[in-house]
């Protein structure tokens, strides 16, 4: 893997967006846990009108993140520096690192930075033994409400959230704007790699009692992905998505 592979790849959920928001460029998109940048490169070529905000707290992916971007011609894109959470505050940070064995030295692509959590690890240990996490660090948090308050932000069209367990905790921190949120996209976990985070059952049960619909699902036994729309806003549209998931499926 390099990461002009990478960027020139779909996004994971490429083709709903693609369909939904075809007559919607001037989008608000959050990406949270946005590592060296890689998916908001994507989410900028595919939106080249959409306001876009990207977090991550790890320092060093920022300082990658700002170089990729000027590499990659993403501009207007704004950073922060955090980590979004349920509480404002600071938290501990567990960094990851390392290399697959199976897997040739490169500096085009950093295996090892992309499981780091608010949540320290459990089952990843196992699963993953390459991956070390041999580091904390503090870590700046803030919810999602009073960021969205600051920045004037009365309502999110897409989140794309991927924070390694702590998604839940991302999204209960956006209060009363959750309702406000029209699509979200994030991983999912089958099993605790994480240590007390919420799971495939708990993350369904969290979204359905908030008003989405989950119209996409790829986890396994282990971890995948879950797309959800905000059925008060687009009900109209779940009909659509439902479309456009079979066509997929039948290619």
């Amino acid at each position: 893997m390099d990461i002009d592979t990478y960027i020139n790849s779909p996004l994971p959920c490429d083709a709903e967006l693609g369909e939904y928001f075809r007559d919607s460029p001037a989008l608000t998109i959050f990406e949270i846990g946005a590592c060296e940048g890689e998916d908001t490169i994507k989410l900028r070529r595919k939106f080249p009108e959409a306001k876009i905000y990207a977090f991550e707290p790890l320092p060093k992916n920022v300082g990658r993140m700002k170089k990729n971007y000027e590499k990659y011609s993403a501009k207007n894109i704004k950073i922060f520096e955090l980590a979004l959470s349920d509480k404002n505050g600071t938290a501990e940070f567990h960094v990851s690192s390392g290399h697959p064995d199976d897997q040739p030295k490169t500096d085009k692509w950093d295996y090892g930075n992309k499981s780091s959590s608010l949540l320290p690890p459990k089952e990843h240990k196992k699963i993953l033994k390459w991956v070390k996490f041999n580091q904390d660090i503090k870590v700046r948090t803030r919810r999602l409400d009073s960021f969205c308050k600051d920045e004037s932000i009365k309502a999110i069209d897409f989140a794309f959230i991927d924070v390694q367990g702590a998604e839940l905790m991302v999204l209960k921190g956006a209060g009363d704007i959750l309702k406000n949120i029209g699509m979200v996209w994030m991983e999912v976990e089958a099993i605790e790699l994480y240590s007390g985070q919420p799971l495939k059952n708990d993350v369904e049960k969290f979204m359905l009692g908030n008003g989405f619909v989950k119209i996409n699902d790829t986890v396994d036994n282990i971890s995948g992905d879950q797309l959800y729309v905000n059925k008060r806003l687009y009900k109209k549209q779940i009909g659509l998505f439902s479309r456009v998931i079979k066509r997929i499926a039948s290619k």
